[in-house]
């Protein structure tokens, strides 16, 4: 039955060529590192014109860049605004005068609202591309809910009928 068909995920299918790719450098950079390590264990030759501890310096054109600082650069931080706390809820104004905390009613709208509106998308461009139906081969949401709406309407319908049939049965009198 076509019910039970499984449609091709174009993102899943990406994803899995993405990680293909992933693990296939990851394979090269092992590789290539084993062969760096192989030429590492050989010895390096030398010259043996100069010693040791003395080193060439490279003579070049002075250039009008900055001579490099004696030390690090520190740049200067507002420490008010980061040590800074936040206002205590529980300040007097929020208790009347018998000592019981006040009844914040839009506060309370505004909780139960952020409650069920969810956590902010971590990328709200994606969503928006979702919802718009942007990304080719996926179907928008809009559409996606329009579907699941129709199903649950017609299982709804279905299931009333059935209820409504075995009512009818189970209370019919002879």
């Amino acid at each position: 039955m076509v019910w039970f068909k499984r449609k091709p995920d174009p993102i899943s299918d990406r994803a899995r060529a993405l990680n293909d790719e992933i693990a296939a450098l990851e394979a090269q950079i092992k590789t290539l590192d084993g062969r760096l390590q192989h030429q590492d264990t050989q010895p390096r030759l030398r010259s043996t014109a100069l010693p040791q501890s003395t080193t060439l310096q490279r003579i070049t054109a002075p250039t009008h860049a900055a001579p490099p600082s004696p030390g690090p650069v520190f740049e200067p931080v507002d420490l008010d605004r980061l040590q800074r706390q936040p206002e205590p809820s529980n300040t007097p104004a929020h208790y009347n005068d018998l000592g019981i905390r006040k009844y914040d009613l839009p506060a309370l709208v505004h909780r139960i609202r952020n409650h069920f509106r969810g956590p902010a998308a971590s990328n709200p461009k994606l969503v928006s591309y979702l919802a718009a139906g942007g990304i080719q081969g996926l179907r928008p949401l809009r559409y996606e809910k329009r579907v699941a709406r129709n199903r649950f309407i017609v299982f709804f319908i279905f299931l009333f009928f059935m209820l409504l049939g075995l009512a009818a049965a189970f209370f019919r009198r002879p």
